[in-house]
């Protein structure tokens, strides 16, 4: 992963990291939290999907440096055990700690904590242009063609084995009637003119396989 780690440099150096062995030993703790074996959506190819995203709009950010280093923290902790927000509060504490380590400007760490913590509901206020090209990059999968959104949401069902079928049935169907509640899934206008329409479509798929499917399937 050697071209992801020179991004995960660049960006720490934007941002105002010192250029050192520390700053490419947090990129690769960072990476070894995206490997870990308990994932199977939430793995280094999110990271690299959300950090294409960021890459491509970069000049519809203010700071994309900071947008770039919340991706990398934004589901750097993820345990599918974990309650509510927890693993964003802990993601965004993780980024506080190694950012601020790496001698980030406290502005700097502040503003990609904020932006991490976004990620729990995507909610983004109005012209917050960061928060909507991270929280936009980050369900950029809701909008892929059918059969890609298939297989992240199955990935995502094996991230939660360890819930029994009615349950999980019953969180996904939250989760996804919350994202359809949302006002507009993505907030910048050359991604929503694209993508908002086939999310939705997508969402309402698997939600209508959630709730007519029987109880006990699977």
């Amino acid at each position: 992963m050697v071209d992801l780690l020179d991004r995960w440099r660049a960006a720490a150096r934007d941002a105002g990291a010192r250029p050192d062995a520390e700053t490419t030993r947090a990129g690769e703790h960072l990476l070894a939290r995206w490997r870990e074996p308990h994932r199977h959506y939430h793995t280094v190819a999110h990271l690299t999907a959300v950090l294409d995203v960021v890459d491509r709009h970069a000049d519809l950010a203010g700071r994309a440096d900071l947008v770039r280093l919340a991706a990398w923290c934004h589901d750097a902790v993820y345990d599918p055990r974990a309650a509510g927000d927890a693993n964003e509060r802990d993601s965004a504490a993780l980024a506080a700690s190694l950012l601020t380590g790496l001698g980030v400007p406290a502005s700097a760490v502040v503003e990609v904590r904020r932006l991490v913590l976004l990620t729990a509901g995507h909610v983004v206020r109005h012209q917050d242009r960061d928060g909507a090209l991270l929280c936009d990059a980050d369900l950029a999968v809701l909008a892929a063609p059918p059969q890609t959104y298939d297989r992240y949401a199955a990935a995502i069902r094996r991230e939660y084995a360890h819930v029994p079928e009615p349950a999980f049935r019953a969180g996904r169907a939250a989760v996804l009637t919350g994202l359809l509640a949302l006002p507009a899934l993505f907030r910048l206008p050359p991604l929503a003119q694209r993508w908002e329409r086939p999310a939705r479509d997508n969402l309402r798929r698997e939600l209508a396989t959630l709730t007519d499917a029987p109880a006990d399937a699977g």
